[in-house]
């Protein structure tokens, strides 16, 4: 069976517009897109009112006609592409999460900027984002405008999930027909020449600088080694592909990432891989740059084992 694409839909207009990437993206695909969502029972966690009644609570018509109603769009938007629906008792993350274990994409909306210093992800995709078992597309706002022709975005840093981030990114921007800018942030240094004046001491200084110096040019070389390689892989598999290297000096590479999205269609981070707190998947850099970048972003989450 053909993995779908799997968006959480909830009524809200940030759903909506979550499924409207997640149409585009399915379509891109040639994949059916399932539109998901996640009931709980009055009391949470799908308990029923009577404690001795066990039976899985139904779902509500209001529900079930919002489904509808949105796949019904969808299909008139997107001619020929299947969508299906499905309501699942449980949290809307959970509920998401478990289905990524089948998907191709999961899909998730923005709230839009507010909160915490401009927060623009809530709960529901923040948890996705981190604990899903397929690549997760976090979209932005439908008010937030996003240079379609911008390049992709790919963060390089040498990792095997790093590799797969590049894959996707390039993969991705075949599929858009635009260029793919593969961008390494190495940190910045403040190594810089003592003036002759210093006399003796300053000898001494210049060759602690000098050192300084030769450890940053090594930094750069192997910057622009690391971005050559991961050049090469995508050239090999997109032959006809753009690809742009940008090394960057910055003090925070989530920093520089988030900057640099501000002129791209799309940024690819990778993760860290499962492990540590609850099988936490998102490291410091890419949690940074799902809440604050200024273009969708794609969790490079591989794909469960044996999945089809």
């Amino acid at each position: 069976m053909s993995r779908p694409v799997v968006v959480g839909v909830d009524g809200s207009p940030s759903s909506l517009a979550a499924a409207e990437h997640a149409a585009r993206a399915a379509s891109r695909r040639s994949r059916p897109l399932l539109l998901v969502h996640g009931y709980l029972h009055p009391l949470g966690y799908g308990v029923p009112l009577n404690p001795y009644d066990l039976g899985v609570p139904a779902p509500t018509e209001e529900s079930r006609r919002m489904l509808e109603e949105a796949a019904d769009g969808l299909r008139r938007r997107w001619p020929g592409l299947d969508v299906g629906v499905r309501q699942v008792t449980g949290g809307p993350a959970a509920s998401l999460v478990e289905e990524s274990r089948r998907a191709e994409l999961v899909v998730v909306g923005s709230r839009g900027l507010g909160g915490f210093a401009g927060l623009l992800l809530g709960s529901v995709g923040a948890q996705v984002a981190a604990h899903a078992h397929c690549p997760v597309l976090v979209v932005r706002p439908a008010e937030q405008p996003i240079p379609v022709d911008g390049p992709v975005l790919a963060g390089v840093d040498g990792s095997e999930r790093g590799r797969l981030a590049v894959a996707l990114a390039a993969d991705e921007a075949a599929r858009r027909d635009v260029p793919l800018a593969l961008v390494h942030v190495r940190a910045a240094d403040d190594a810089r020449p003592v003036p002759d004046a210093l006399g003796e001491a300053g000898a001494a200084s210049r060759a602690g600088s000098d050192d300084l110096l030769a450890q940053s040019d090594d930094l750069l070389a192997e910057s622009d080694d690391l971005l050559a390689a991961a050049a090469t892989e995508v050239r090999a598999a997109h032959p006809g592909l753009a690809v742009e290297e940008r090394p960057v000096r910055a003090a925070k590479p989530e920093r520089a990432l988030v900057e640099a999205s501000g002129g791209a269609a799309l940024l690819v981070v990778g993760t860290r891989g499962r492990g540590g707190f609850a099988g936490l998947l998102l490291g410091s850099v890419a949690q940074t740059v799902v809440q604050h970048a200024h273009c969708p972003v794609l969790v490079a989450h591989p794909y469960e084992a044996g999945a089809d």
